[in-house]
């Protein structure tokens, strides 16, 4: 099996009653203690009376007193059977990003995560610990990331949702949707959420015509094992920072530990559950902090909300395990298995069992837990062979040539100045929009689509979401303080020649960053316009825009056409709102036209038309001083990538 985790801190103690208890090892009260003597008295009186009964006649003492001890024994067996305890086992996966089977259709090559490999694992667990102690659940952001779930999402929409048929197959108990699920649009995610053969959540996902939950807020899981287990389910209130109204109408998001208080009060008083699990498709700190809710809550949420045992959380891809303490001073385990199916997240659970009045009750004594890390192990090959048809059918569509490139492009250039990946999206965003000037952020760490033919699948390197291309108006002045903003999260202030170029820190362990301090998806660029950015100046004032990159003049005052994508025409990453200073809610007035296909689409018909391509950087942008951010740029390639330009 692959290797575990190591867990960090202690397994929560013990609880006495339910989950509205304090946290302490239990304590037997009074007829716990007394009981033996009772049974002792029992069996004292029985024997008199056989003595008495029987008259003095040995043999028949004997045979009487053997049959009564046998029953007793008998009775006393099975009161211990009844205070045996029960042990399940609770699986999360989360931002599996379409990741199900272990073959990469962008790169063509073999993936180390895969929901096959983590079938593995759960069909190990059932066999070890009984099917009905094994609960599995889905934490969202399943249907955008590979070009097998745009397949399924657009191409063929008519057929079943691989995501609804992983998840049917492998046979989850319930599931939260995610930020990229909802950007799909009402048509994929209504369907996707009828295909499901078990309850997907949304207890602060509001129907705006009734105000009741568009989703179910909670669900209790009843199995053969007799315990009540209730998940709440919750995502992320940030969602019109990001998408367009069109993509979620009909909703509104509340702030998460709000809903998570009400929802909670509703559990217990209607569910009585004998465990309550938290699944959010939130972050666990940072993100969008507003004054009316958080992006990434699930600190906040285990801490300030009392009645949760565990809290699964998920959409920052960052590992994390912690044992928090909440405000009623009880102990919540907390995990985060990150992304694309690379290992799971594993709570255990430990039940006492007690009968009252012929009613079974479970106590939660112990809760525990830890992640497993999936990449070692090898795929379901049962799984495999169910899904091959899907498999075969993805690779002929992804394998299809459109084009051809005669130089190899990556987009770790893009962090160091003009590089020839990002200069040919923006480029061809500039061609299909007639825009004046174009913005684009490299959106993969390191990717590359090499020099040759280039097929359906390199697209998914060269362009990762299902974005829209958009333009807006924009001032000379808000275009600059957008990048502005853009630059001080990328580039970090040199003090000295021996300095970082960018802006760096330890966050290996976040697929996301890999090495910066902020997200790589925000590191805006832009094509139409000649600039430098001085890196020995403060934030906010690094960016010195020359001129128009035809040789007209450049005006702070003037209004341009912009070509970006829909992400961040709606906000996304505050470039444009914390940024340029444009109100959150003036943005779609500032939007000329959004295409009502997603870019990667307009991508790939402009290289259909073209037929070969010579991608190259251009020379409209550099950081200065020369003299220290070129040596810098060189450290800074050799410390993220091990190597020079």
């Amino acid at each position: 099996m692959g290797q575990l985790f190591p867990a960090v801190g202690n397994p929560v103690p013990g609880r006495r009653e339910s989950c509205s208890q304090p946290v302490g090892n239990p304590v037997p009260d009074g007829r716990e203690l007394i009981r033996p003597y009772k049974q002792a008295y029992r069996a004292f009186v029985c024997f008199r009376f056989i003595s008495y009964f029987c008259k003095g006649n040995k043999h028949q003492i004997m045979k009487l007193s053997i049959i009564a001890l046998t029953i007793m024994l008998g009775l006393s067996s099975s009161t211990m059977a009844q205070q045996k305890d029960i042990t399940i086992k609770l699986i999360e996966t989360s931002d599996v990003h379409g990741s199900f089977f272990p073959y990469d259709f962008i790169s063509r090559k073999p993936r180390s995560g895969s929901m096959a490999r983590v079938c593995t694992l759960v069909e190990e667990l059932r066999r070890k610990n009984g099917r009905e102690n094994v609960y599995l659940l889905d934490n969202g952001d399943i249907l955008q990331g590979q070009p097998v779930s745009y397949y399924y999402n657009y191409v063929v929409p008519q057929k079943e949702n691989i995501a609804a048929s992983v998840l049917n197959y492998m046979g989850y108990d319930v599931a939260t949707v995610g930020n990229h699920d909802i950007e799909t649009g009402h048509a994929v995610y209504d369907k996707w959420f009828k295909e499901l053969n078990f309850p997907i959540l949304g207890a602060n996902i509001i129907r705006t015509s009734t105000g009741r939950p568009y989703l179910l807020p909670y669900h209790t899981i009843r199995k053969k094992n007799g315990i009540k287990v209730c998940v709440i389910g919750m995502l992320t209130p940030a969602i019109p920072n990001w998408l367009k109204e069109k993509i979620w109408s009909g909703m509104r998001f509340e702030e998460m530990v709000s809903c998570a208080k009400r929802t909670m009060a509703e559990v217990k008083a209607k569910e009585k559950p004998d465990a309550v699990i938290g699944l959010f498709h939130s972050g666990w700190d940072g993100g969008i902090k507003t004054p009316d809710y958080d992006e990434d809550a699930s600190k906040k949420v285990a801490r300030e909300v009392p009645g949760f045992d565990v809290v699964f959380f998920g959409h920052d891809h960052t590992p994390h395990y912690s044992v928090e303490k909440n405000v009623a001073g009880r102990e919540v385990v907390c995990l985060d298995p990150a992304n694309n199916a690379q290992r799971i997240a594993l709570a255990t659970l430990t039940f006492s069992t007690k009968t009252v009045k012929g009613k079974r009750q479970y106590t939660l004594k112990k809760a525990a837990g830890k992640l497993v890390d999936v990449r070692n192990l090898k795929a379901d090959e049962t799984f495999i062979r169910h899904f091959q048809p899907e498999i075969d059918a993805v690779k002929a569509w992804s394998g299809q040539v459109i084009g051809r490139f005669e130089n190899t492009i990556y987009t770790k250039d893009s962090y160091f100045g003009n590089s020839a990946f990002n200069d040919l999206i923006l480029d061809l965003e500039l061609k299909i929009t007639k825009a004046d000037i174009a913005f684009n952020a490299p959106l993969q760490f390191n990717a590359s689509i090499q020099a040759g033919p280039v097929t359906v699948a390199d697209m998914f390197n060269l362009y990762k979401y299902e974005n829209n291309l958009c333009t807006m108006r924009l001032t000379g002045k808000e275009i600059r303080k957008h990048l502005e903003m853009s630059y001080d999260l990328w580039c970090n202030t040199m003090k000295t020649p021996d300095d970082h170029l960018l802006l760096l820190s330890d966050t290996q362990n976040d697929a996301q960053r890999l090495g910066f301090k902020n997200f790589s998806f925000n590191f805006d660029s832009a094509a139409g316009i000649d600039y430098e950015v001085d890196v020995t100046k403060p934030d906010g004032e690094k960016v010195h825009i020359l001129r128009m990159s035809n040789g007209a003049p450049f005006d702070e005052n003037k209004w341009y056409t912009v070509a970006l994508n829909s992400y961040r025409a709606n906000g996304g990453g505050e470039l444009l709102t914390k940024g340029a200073g444009i109100p959150h809610d003036s943005l779609q007035s500032r939007i000329i036209w959004e295409s009502p296909k997603d870019q990667r689409y307009y991508l790939m018909e402009e290289i259909k038309k073209a037929g070969v391509l010579n991608p190259q950087a251009h020379h409209n942008w550099k950081f200065v001083p020369e003299a220290w951010t070129a040596p810098a740029a060189e450290r800074d390639r050799r410390l993220l990538f091990g190597e020079q330009k």
